[in-house]
């Protein structure tokens, strides 16, 4: 199977939050209002059963419980304070505190992932932050305590998620198609509960609202979230989390270009730094090239991984010079002639031989 580019695989994960940046706008237009926790059920249990049913794996050993605990953070325990978040906040002030996301994830991946902050990081995700908050902050009323704990929480939620998949990585033989299946079920049948005792039944459901549904549960979820986690997989937590900002800015994007929406100077100056901060995130320092070596040991095959060309080091020179004038490599076989008066040995003739026909 072919591998993916770097600069692909980058431009593949980035199309996860563009697409969830659609979610605002096909919410409002295509859907039933006031039903949370029943679009967050719609987008995660049908996609989950559909990727389980394309991957046909199943969890085993401690995978079960792996599974439930990212499903939970991912999707369960996310998508419900995320829209209760949005409900409770004026002005677009739950994607703010949700841009500060990758700043957590920098923190976790210190505790959980060993990964020692830097400069660069710390400075691009709060670059990135004040980019969306120019974007989709307006004016407003006191905030809603409820509305930032919950999304403080959400923000916190998909964060820890981020890093456990990352710190976890998937089981042998076990792709993205199946992890991320795993998860949209368990947090689908976590959310399922809890939107039956808050929300009640199922509201009744026209063509639009079936397509709108659709569209979340195949494109907005399913593809979005494997690119996601196969994203998680093979770059950085950080790298990842910080393609978080094009959620709100294709939001704004979309709000402009299909809802009329106004977007002023300043939103598109903060358009403009958070999409540089999200792109100069993704530029990793440079490092050296990792060298293999074969080193076959009793029939077995060992991989050393060095940073380094394995060097060609002559052998050290003794400083003591040899009865003819010449120095004497150590810890390699001696030309020198054994001393008058001692009978050569098969070894010392092996050595006379190798060097005559060397020299």
């Amino acid at each position: 199977m072919p591998t993916t580019s770097r600069p692909a695989l980058i431009v593949l994960t980035a199309l996860a939050p563009v697409s969830w940046g659609t979610t605002y706008a096909v919410t409002t237009q295509f859907l039933p209002p006031d039903r949370p926790l029943f679009t967050g059920l719609m987008r995660a249990l049908p996609a989950g059963l559909v990727l389980l049913a394309l991957a046909r794996v199943l969890p085993r050993g401690a995978w079960w419980w792996k599974s439930a605990v990212l499903g939970a953070l991912n999707i369960g325990a996310f998508f419900p304070l995320l829209f209760l978040s949005a409900y409770r906040l004026p002005g677009g002030m739950a994607a703010v505190v949700g841009s500060v996301g990758p700043l957590i994830v920098v923190g976790l991946s210190a505790v959980l992932l060993g990964q020692r902050p830097t400069a660069r990081s710390v400075l691009t995700g709060a670059v990135a932050a004040f980019g969306v908050s120019l974007v989709v902050l307006k004016a407003a009323g006191a905030l809603d305590p409820v509305g930032v704990l919950a999304a403080l929480a959400a923000t916190a939620s998909m964060s820890t998620g981020t890093v456990l998949t990352k710190r976890w990585g998937r089981p042998d033989g076990v792709g993205p198609l199946a992890l991320t299946g795993w998860q949209l079920t368990a947090g689908g049948l976590l959310i399922a509960p809890v939107a039956l005792l808050v929300e009640g039944a199922p509201p009744a459901l026209d063509g639009r609202a079936v397509g709108g549904y659709l569209y979340l549960a195949l494109a907005n979820t399913a593809i979005a979230y494997w690119l996601w986690f196969r994203g998680i997989g093979r770059l950085s937590a950080t790298q990842v989390t910080l393609l978080g900002p094009l959620s709100p800015l294709t939001a704004a994007v979309v709000g402009w270009a299909a809802l009329g929406q106004a977007l002023t100077a300043v939103q598109v100056a903060g358009m403009a730094l958070a999409f540089g901060a999200t792109v100069f995130g993704q530029i990793g320092p440079r490092t050296s090239p990792v060298r293999v070596r074969e080193v076959a040991s009793r029939g077995n095959t060992v991989t050393q991984r060095r940073r380094h060309p394995w060097p060609k080091s002559p052998a050290p020179v003794v400083a003591s010079p040899s009865p003819h004038g010449r120095a004497v490599p150590a810890g390699g076989p001696s030309t020198v002639p054994p001393p008058a008066g001692r009978r050569r040995t098969g070894s010392d003739r092996a050595v006379a031989a190798g060097s005559e026909s060397t020299g």
